[in-house]
């Protein structure tokens, strides 16, 4: 699975200029929110141009400085590699 990371600091048109690599995104991850109010970056123009070139994705906002979104990042990355190991046969042993 292909997983996109895209700072807050580079700008919104991203996705746009880049279409292909968010079409094959298995998910988004949009880092250093902290500093969206300092940066110009319309998050829900970003949000809607990568849910239009692969709806269903998932997308995370997540701030590595304030925490934010981590918890729920993590619990999917849990989940996501739990089911690959289920539906490849490999067993967790710890």
């Amino acid at each position: 699975m292909k997983l996109v990371v895209l700072s807050v600091a580079e700008g919104a048109d991203k996705p746009l200029k880049y279409p292909l690599i968010f079409k094959e995104a298995g998910a988004v991850v949009f880092s250093k929110t902290d500093l969206l109010p300092y940066v110009d970056f319309d998050y829900e123009g970003a949000e809607r141009d990568v849910t239009m070139l692969q709806p269903g994705v998932e997308v995370f906002p997540l701030s590595a400085k304030n925490g934010e979104g981590l918890d729920r990042f993590c619990q999917w990355l849990r989940t996501r590699t739990a089911e690959k190991k289920e539906n490849s046969g490999i067993r967790n042993n710890g």
